[in-house]
Parts: C-alpha cells; sequence; structure tokens
C-alpha cells in the first residue's frame, strides 16, 4: 500500500465505523482482561457464552479467586483450552488482589507479568480500556496487514511496530478495531469479499479489480 493511500484507506473505515468496538461483552475493566484472557483460539461468541455465566458469579478478581479452578473450569468448559485458562485466570486473579489491591494494572509490564496474559491480551487492555494508542496484533488484523500492504511482517511483533509507523495518530487508537473487524466480516481468510470493500481500491490486493459495487465498510 503507498504511504499516500494509509489516510484514505482509514478514513474510509472510519467513514463506515465512527466508533468500533470490541465484540467482547464485558462491563468492567477485569472482565474486560479476563474476557480477552479466554479470547485465544476461540471466538468472541463463544467467549460471550461462557463469560455470561462467569461473570455473574464472579464480576470481581476476588469472587473468581473464591470460585476456584475447578468451578471456573466447568463454567468456561465450551471454549477451546479451557482447562489451561481457567488455572491462568485464578492465578491471575490471585495476584491482582494481592499485588495490585484487586485492580487491574495500566502498565504493559505489570499486565505481561500476569499468566496468560501475553503482548496482545496486554494491548487490548492497555487499548480497549485506558485508551492508549496500542495495536494488538490478532490472525485478522497479522491478515489484513499483510494482504493489503498496510504493514507487512513475519511476526506480530513485526507488524505491530510498522502500524504503529504508519496508521496516523489521528486513527491510531481505534485502528485495531477497524482492522480486526474488516479482516472478521470481509477481508476474510478464504474468499475476501472484495467486490463489497470500500478500500479495496488501496489495497494491494484488491486495487487492480477496479471500483467496488458496493461501498461497505465493516459491520460492528
Amino acid at each position: 500500500m503507498k504511504p499516500e493511500a494509509v489516510e484514505a484507506f482509514f478514513a474510509t473505515l472510519a467513514a463506515a465505523n465512527p466508533r468500533p468496538q470490541t465484540e467482547l461483552e464485558y462491563t468492567s475493566v477485569f472482565e474486560l482482561l479476563a474476557a480477552v484472557l479466554l479470547s485465544a483460539q476461540a471466538t468472541d461468541v463463544g467467549v460471550n457464552k461462557a463469560t455470561k455465566r462467569l461473570f455473574a458469579l464472579a464480576p470481581t478478581p476476588q469472587k473468581m479467586l473464591d470460585l476456584g479452578v475447578e468451578r471456573v473450569t466447568e463454567l468456561i468448559r465450551t471454549i477451546g483450552l479451557f482447562r489451561n485458562k481457567a488455572k491462568n485466570l485464578v492465578a491471575t486473579c490471585r495476584i491482582l488482589v494481592e499485588k495490585h489491591g484487586g485492580e487491574v494494572p495500566r502498565s504493559r509490564a505489570a499486565l505481561e507479568a500476569l499468566p496468560g496474559v501475553g503482548r496482545k491480551t496486554a494491548n487490548v487492555v492497555l487499548n480497549v480500556a485506558f485508551g492508549e494508542p496500542t495495536m494488538a496484533v490478532d490472525t485478522h488484523v497479522f491478515r489484513v496487514s499483510n494482504r493489503t500492504g498496510l504493514a507487512p511482517g513475519r511476526s506480530p511483533l513485526e507488524v505491530e511496530a510498522k502500524l504503529l509507523k504508519r496508521v496516523p495518530a489521528s486513527y491510531l487508537v481505534d485502528a485495531h478495531h477497524w482492522l480486526i473487524l474488516h479482516g472478521r466480516y470481509l477481508c476474510t481468510a478464504r474468499s475476501p469479499r472484495c467486490g463489497e470493500c470500500a478500500v479495496r481500491v488501496w489495497c494491494d490486493h484488491g486495487r487492480r479489480l477496479g471500483a467496488p459495487t458496493i461501498a461497505a465498510g465493516n459491520k460492528g
């Protein structure tokens, strides 16, 4: 993607969806952290079904800790890797209670020190909960960044670094949401819906196809 196209690319995504949001359901920073921790190799829809039951019983780190690993495991067994995720979630809650007064820390280092919390999860929490211009690179962001030529890279970290350099500052806070939703609903892994894509004229993969027949942006 040419440098001069990046501004138009994001302006179009922003016009279609001015206030993009995560599709994970939560009512607090802690619930957001827990939901993102549970979302690895699972769909947001599947996670939301599990956390609806889980958060009703344990909306705070202390209450989650009180449930214990066995009960948490039962409540989230419908999502992938549930046993390991239950252990990590309860261990994370213990640290939150013992070291952070039951609050989710705002620093990357403190977040990444929590069991089951890697760079992507930390980036989501920092961005969604605290409004920091971080770039969480999941499979959708990685695919869209490479396919469009926006920020090609061989690893999520490489893509993240390039996105932080290329995305205009005015779009940085919401950029990862737009890219996730674009990859989830239009720029899919198989059979991308280029014919419905409003940004394909700036995309390395789709611009040769000409003007889109339907000016569709991201949904969500």
